[in-house]
């Protein structure tokens, strides 16, 4: 019989903290690696995270805790990264053991902007993890209601349909549902986009846009995503799966949502540098736009992207919102 294999969670996020607890539900120990001495101390007297989700109360002895990235990277078989895109190259940058031979999982959202790949191309040409051991977790799934235990579901991909149905099944509960893919590059690349259409629904609510205008707005959002992933990564894919239309869906419109409440800050006045100080998280979609932007500038066929050029003119470029939002319009069906 196989040794089950040893799962540890990178990053003390809300996203991060709910992972944990969904794999509290299955397995007897976890890694839990976090930068935060505070954090860990905190959990350690306190048993819940003190910044995120706080509501989740874990038992301790699951839990091997480490602000040594290596220690818990040692540790475990399968390493699930939940580092902001922003920060995760200088976190890489502390690794100094092999994790070739390892199964990484990327719960990040979005280009590691030190290399311009997505982070499991970023772990295969840095790190030596072949294509087959680099899986993906994608929604529709709110950290927040995960600590509710309201009925979620996720979607993990991988080559290896084997490794898909290990993280699946160790990731599954009452409140949880599971299904694999093997469009790992493409769902990636989905869970990047659809915060920068949350951003832009964001700023249309800001600006004053009501509910027939986001209609249309997430319609041709799902549709241009379509066609930004057709462009990167060709295979036969149904964007209308939960990975794709369902994770932006979630993220355009819930209240839980941090790209959203970015652009909703954005739409009523807010600079963006304001905007993230008054933020205590991170939205990963402002990075993402950059990123996605300058991905399809460099590419020889290019996809139509009028979203996420009116969110880019607006976060770096400094453009009038609500002049940006007004010709967008005029490009929308």
């Amino acid at each position: 019989m196989d040794k089950p294999l040893k799962y540890a969670v990178f990053g003390a996020g809300s996203w991060a903290t709910a992972i944990v607890k969904m794999l509290s539900e299955n397995l007897d120990e976890i890694g839990w690696y976090m930068r935060s001495v505070y954090t860990k101390e905190h959990l350690l007297r306190e048993q819940h995270n003190p910044n995120y989700l706080s509501s989740v109360e874990f038992h301790l002895e699951q839990l091997i805790l480490s602000n040594d990235i290596n220690e818990i990277a040692e540790y475990a078989d399968v390493l699930i990264f939940v580092v902001p895109s922003a920060f995760i190259h200088t976190e890489l940058e502390k690794l100094t053991i092999d994790i070739s031979k390892k199964t990484i999982v990327s719960a990040v959202k979005g280009i590691v902007p030190e290399s311009g790949l997505l982070v499991g191309e970023h772990f295969n040409e840095h790190f030596n993890v072949p294509f087959e051991h680099i899986a993906v977790i994608a929604g529709p799934c709110h950290a927040e209601e995960v600590a509710l235990e309201r009925l979620s579901y996720l979607t993990i991909s991988c080559w290896d349909s084997k490794i898909a149905k290990d993280i699946a099944e160790n990731l599954s509960s009452d409140y949880i549902k599971t299904k694999i893919s093997d469009d790992v590059i493409g769902i990636e690349y989905g869970v990047m986009l659809k915060n920068i259409y949350a951003i832009a629904a964001g700023i249309a609510h800001g600006l004053g846009y009501g509910d027939n205008f986001q209609s249309i707005l997430m319609s041709n959002a799902i549709r241009e995503m379509k066609r930004y992933i057709k462009k990167v990564h060709k295979m036969k894919r149904n964007i209308n799966n939960s990975a794709y239309l369902g994770d932006l869906l979630v993220t355009g419109y819930s209240v839980f949502s941090r790209n959203r409440m970015f652009g909703n800050m954005i739409g009523k006045g807010y600079t963006v540098k304001s905007a993230q100080m008054e933020m205590n998280m991170v939205a990963e979609g402002y990075y993402a736009t950059k990123s996605a932007y300058l991905i399809n500038q460099k590419n020889s066929k290019k996809a139509q992207i009028p979203i996420i050029k009116a969110v880019y003119a607006v976060l770096y470029e400094n453009k009038n919102p609500k002049k940006v939002f007004k010709q967008l319009t005029e490009k929308l069906d």
